[in-house]
């Protein structure tokens, strides 16, 4: 069967298939912030993060064999960059969104320079399951191959979900989030639970890099991020900084962005290059909608920068 035999099948399931592929970083670095936010500290710096997560897998990768070994690597490198970011905003009269901005510049400066020698080279890749089964298209069967770090980024928005819901832990970072003189009145360290959540949300972000340069695109180059570390703050405000809402989100964004390469799949080409700018959109659309002084941030934790 060929892909005219799919006829208006076509543009659904590639979207779908898009999808799935370009959210899975998005999930990862929404998760991370989400997490963080909760505790009362925006993150900006996850675009370097994401950046260098990218690179360090993708070098580890390379040198070990193994793509796994890669993954780890990245999320060891966020979670440098996030307990580095949390000890500096710990500190007096620090603001955090100048230091996580001051942090994606390091980081993607980090990223290209110790990244040169792994622009060639290549790496293996992370493994795929493959869904399509059933049919006997190769495109269907191509279409749903599903990367694992898919699965694993929906079980943990399920599980921050239950975290935050249901756990002590969950309770210590939403007491934190919500108010510092409460956290410190029943004898929490607000500064701690902070970087300790800062550096978990950097080892998120750190495994969607791995995602980006170990799957989808499956290369190490310096323009392989297109934003989606600063896009990801405006998809946790969108998703009210609820995990699983981050999960749908991320499909959505992912949607967005599958749109152009979608169309032109099926010889839509009349015009396509501007569906590559439906992200970017759909970001300003919703840090407009979100902005609105008609319209509360509904479940902003009350330490939040952005809610002062």
């Amino acid at each position: 069967m060929s892909e005219t035999d799919l006829g208006l099948w076509a543009v659904p399931l590639a979207i779908l298939a898009g999808a799935i592929r370009v959210s899975t970083p998005f999930l990862f670095v929404s998760l991370g912030e989400c997490l963080t936010e909760r505790s009362g500290r925006i993150n900006l710096g996850l675009e370097g993060t994401l950046v260098f997560g990218a690179m360090a897998g993708y070098a580890v990768a390379y040198e070990s064999g193994s793509a796994w070994a890669g993954v780890g690597a990245a999320a060891l490198a966020g979670i440098v960059f996030g307990y580095v970011h949390g000890l500096l905003c710990s500190l007096p009269k620090v603001n955090d969104i100048a230091i996580g901005i001051a942090l994606m510049i390091l980081g993607m400066g980090l990223a290209f320079f110790f990244g040169k020698s792994y622009v060639q080279p290549v790496a293996p890749n992370l493994p795929a399951i493959g869904l399509g089964w059933w049919s006997e298209s190769p495109q269907v069967r191509s279409a749903l191959q599903v990367n694992a770090l898919f699965f694993i980024g929906a079980i943990a928005a399920l599980g921050l979900w239950w975290m935050f819901k249901s756990t002590r832990v969950g309770l210590v970072i939403r007491v934190v989030g919500d108010s510092s003189d409460a956290a410190r009145a029943t004898g929490l360290r607000p500064n701690r639970v902070r970087v300790l959540s800062t550096a978990a949300g950097g080892a998120f972000a750190g495994i969607g890099g791995a995602y980006l340069s170990l799957y989808y695109p499956g290369s190490w180059n310096e323009g392989i991020s297109s934003g989606q570390g600063l896009m990801a703050v405006a998809l946790v405000i969108f998703a009210r900084w609820n995990p699983i809402l981050c999960f749908w989100a991320a499909l959505l964004f992912g949607g967005a962005g599958a749109l152009g390469p979608a169309l032109q799949s099926v010889g839509i080409s009349q015009g396509y290059y501007l569906f590559y700018a439906a992200p970017y959109v759909l970001t300003l659309l919703v840090l407009i909608a979100t902005s609105s002084p008609n319209r509360a941030m509904t479940g902003a934790p009350g330490e939040l920068s952005i809610t002062k």
